[in-house]
């Protein structure tokens, strides 16, 4: 082919891929998750396929992809059956909430803290008191009844697509498990056949390095769950196990997440306990909570988090925040969550196709440093 007609071939094959993608954005995003249940319960699979066998016969890829899927839906369900009540639990609390009751409890406080304000000369006239009170109220009529039953009604309304949703997902990521190569192959065959090499390449490598980063945020979470869980369990505060994971979760959502997850904590922590003192009782609680997270960032910035990135993105600290603000521009909090396997697979894409460019040299130095020293050690890839 010409080299004019391949650039137009080109161009017309890529806006057709963005067509379809827009078109049948569903599907793709269906896809995208399966890819990533995938890659964490690849190695479940590669496991049994290896050692599981009656007598002398192996099970096959088929059986082990299919007994993977099963024990991950075990677990679902088991999440499901652990985390539903207390939700349902929290539900009730607030709907039987006399938050009037509340606002009028907390006027003492609030003149208190107003009152400090302007003795640190942080403002020159405190807020009126029945002012707070009012927009606290307007706030809480978030939580009334009514809206909480309308907020299920939605749930209700798009459970359907929910699950078919889910089944898609649970379909593909069987499929995946079973033939690994599926992708790249697609990938390959919609690819002038010279790219085919470095496509499968590509994939491959992304493929191995998300593996690992995905398994290292399963363990980031169980591990902060359960230290969370016991921490809170031991300062007696109800609710820890529910608090605990929502906070793990939310840690994953970069500097915002930790934040968001302990105004949670807090707030789930005021819901159980409406009928305590506010300041001998509720504070001292309060404090407990908060405390708690923050040993949980300690955690996870001095040990967990170093350990993750140092063995799965292998990118400097800088770059991993430049590519989170970036994600933070474009999409928000679901941008920051998909900036770093993004930006994985973007180097590990540059690093295959234009490694001339001193840029992309500069940007994969360390993907290079890490082929070396798995030769090095006998391992390569």
């Amino acid at each position: 082919m010409r080299p004019n007609n391949r650039i137009i071939a080109f161009s017309l094959g890529f806006l057709v891929a963005l067509a379809f993608i827009y078109y049948f954005s569903n599907i793709v995003v269906y896809v995208a998750i399966a890819w990533v249940l995938s890659l964490m319960l690849g190695p479940l699979v590669s496991f049994f396929t290896r050692n599981l066998r009656i007598g002398k016969f192996k099970l096959g890829v088929t059986f082990s992809a299919a007994l993977t899927m099963i024990i991950f839906l075990a677990g679902l369900s088991l999440l499901l059956t652990l985390f539903i009540p207390l939700i349902v639990t929290q539900a009730n609390n607030l709907a039987g909430v006399d938050y009037k009751s509340i606002a009028t409890a907390l006027q003492e406080p609030l003149s208190h803290m107003n009152q400090w304000l302007i003795n640190r000369g942080l403002v020159e006239q405190a807020p009126n008191v029945e002012e707070q009170l009012k927009n606290m109220l307007q706030v809480s009529d978030w939580f009334q009844p009514g809206k909480i039953g309308t907020f299920f009604s939605a749930i209700l309304s798009t459970a359907g697509n929910v699950l078919a949703g889910f089944f898609s997902i649970v379909f593909i990521t069987f499929f995946l498990l079973r033939d690994e190569t599926m992708l790249p192959d697609f990938l390959a065959a919609i690819l002038p056949k010279e790219y085919e090499e470095k496509v499968r390449h590509s994939f491959s490598e992304s493929d191995r390095m998300l593996t690992r980063y995905f398994n290292g945020l399963v363990l980031q979470v169980s591990v902060l769950t359960v230290i969370m869980w016991i921490l809170l369990s031991i300062l007696g505060i109800d609710n820890a196990l529910l608090i605990a994971f929502f906070g793990a979760m939310m840690n994953l959502v970069p500097y915002v997440g930790p934040i968001i997850g302990g105004i949670f904590g807090v707030f789930i922590t005021i819901s159980s306990h409406l009928d305590l003192d506010f300041y001998t009782q509720m504070v001292p609680m309060i404090i407990k909570v908060l405390a708690s997270f923050v040993g949980m960032q300690m955690l996870d910035n001095y040990f967990l988090q170093p350990y993750i990135s140092s063995k799965s993105v292998r990118a400097h600290p800088l770059e991993i925040f430049i590519v989170i603000l970036m994600g933070a521009k474009l999409n928000g909090i679901v941008g920051m969550v998909l900036a770093i396997p993004v930006y994985t697979v973007l180097r590990v894409i540059a690093r295959t196709f234009w490694s001339e460019f001193r840029i992309v040299q500069t940007l994969t130095e360390s993907l290079e440093e890490e082929e070396e020293e798995e030769e090095e050690d006998g391992h390569p890839r």
